[in-house]
């Protein structure tokens, strides 16, 4: 990113900024109260705060080059993020609209697996599907398969929305585009596809432990299934070869971001060339083809304008100078200390600005710090309900189940796992250097 040319945070404009920026975020954290999309003042603070940067040059006859600058190398940041999400978006509606997802949670509950099964298999698909199709996405498909289980439930409910929640952000910590905070680092080159492969054992230590902790509190016994009501569903045609595509595009996305340097959304768009033009085929030989222009529609697109205003607003805070405090804290307390507290702060204010703002400010590390970072702003995440996109999207299908009191009830388990991953990092990248 380029350098800020001005220190504008005592400036009218750099404290209109910030003002701004706290104002827009206590409705973005208070969305269920005031029944307001984050998306809306995530958008707002994000384009106003610029807005308001360029009023103050052109009242100051400043020259506009460095704020164009800035502006047109945040656009490609955005881009490569927003573009990514929206193809995988994509396959994943794709998927849902074809029955697979439907089949899956079919074979679930028809074979008669016990609360505490069904527990530990939607947390272990959590933490294996969301390095593949994010994290938020996951939590959303596997918390509706937990509340078709049952809908009653609340001792089981709880524990598995919250097991789910933690699965997802671990599974997503390991992987590059498991989580959006892994994306913004792989993308941003502060480690190689491989690099983020090493966080695997402290991320699932984690979360095994916070989920047999979890387990405990979980009911004996299993949910009703009544098999000559259920009818079994079946995959729509070519849902198995939707399947293949998108592992196939995602392998496309990483050997193009490894070997030829492009951005990681290049192939994930090629990938999206490459399933419209089987949706195309489809049609044409079967009568049961799908729309692949039906499907994009039902994305969700409040989630890529959130990421869009949240990043931007991140990105004027850093063009005003204030993420120059980020870099001298971490030359003060040193990097292990103040990446451990940013899973805590990611817990509060959410993981994406946290990270944003890491990266702009750009502190002096070693890909090992990196990878720490990494891992606690989405595991740390966890930590509340809404700290992560994974949690706030529970939290809206499980309304009035999975609440804030329900998560906090639980909280000290998502720490014991929060704290085995800081540890088995330590052990492993600083003590016997296996990355």
């Amino acid at each position: 990113m380029h350098e800020t040319v001005l220190d504008l945070t005592t400036t009218w404009v750099g404290v209109a900024v910030l003002a701004v920026f706290a104002i827009g975020y206590y409705f973005i954290a208070t969305e269920e109260k005031y029944e307001i999309n984050k998306s809306k003042p995530a958008l707002f603070i994000g384009t106003f705060s610029f807005m308001l940067i360029g009023i103050y040059y052109a009242l100051n006859g400043l020259d506009p080059d460095p704020l164009h600058h800035e502006m047109q190398s945040l656009i490609e940041e955005i881009a490569e993020i927003f573009f990514f999400l929206f193809v995988a978006m994509t396959f994943i509606e794709t998927l849902i609209e074809r029955g697979v997802f439907e089949a899956l949670k079919f074979r679930l509950v028809s074979r008669g697996y016990s609360y505490k099964k069904l527990f530990w298999l939607t947390g272990l698909l959590a933490f294996f599907i969301s390095p593949v199709a994010d994290n938020l996405t996951t939590a959303l498909i596997l918390s509706t398969v937990l509340f078709t289980i049952d809908k009653t439930n609340h001792k089981f409910l709880v524990p598995g929305a919250i097991n789910i929640v933690v699965a997802a952000n671990a599974g997503g910590a390991w992987s590059p585009f498991g989580d959006i905070t892994t994306l913004m680092a792989w993308t941003a080159q502060k480690g190689e596809f491989v690099d983020f492969l090493f966080l695997f054992v402290p991320s699932i230590a984690g979360w095994l432990l916070t989920a047999w902790l979890l387990s405990m509190a979980v009911p004996k016994g299993e949910p009703a299934f009544d098999a000559e009501t259920e009818k079994k569903p079946q995959i729509r045609e070519g849902g198995m070869v939707v399947v293949w595509l998108g592992a196939l595009t995602i392998l496309i996305a990483v050997v193009g971001h490894q070997l030829f340097h492009f951005p990681a959304m290049w192939g994930m768009m090629f990938g999206l060339a490459i399933l419209k033009l089987y949706s195309y085929r489809l049609k044409k030989h079967s009568t049961n083809g799908f729309d692949i222009y039906f499907n994009m529609q039902k994305i969700e697109n409040d989630t890529l304008l959130f990421f869009f205003g949240i990043l931007s607003a991140v990105g004027a805070l850093h063009f005003v100078g204030y993420l120059n405090y980020v870099h001298d804290l971490y030359s003060m307390i040193g990097p292990t200390a103040s990446n451990i507290g940013v899973g805590f702060l990611s817990a509060i204010v959410d993981n994406v600005p946290v990270m944003s703002a890491i990266l702009k400010a750009s502190p002096d590390m070693q890909i090992d710090q990196w990878m720490l970072v990494t891992m606690t702003a989405g595991i740390g995440g966890s930590l509340i309900s809404f700290g992560s996109a994974a949690g706030v999207g529970v939290m809206g299908r499980l309304r009035g189940i999975y609440t804030f009191g329900a998560h906090m009830k639980y909280a000290w388990t998502i720490l014991a796992g929060y704290l085995l991953s800081i540890a088995l990092w330590y052990v492993q990248f600083e003590i016997l250097g296996l990355y």
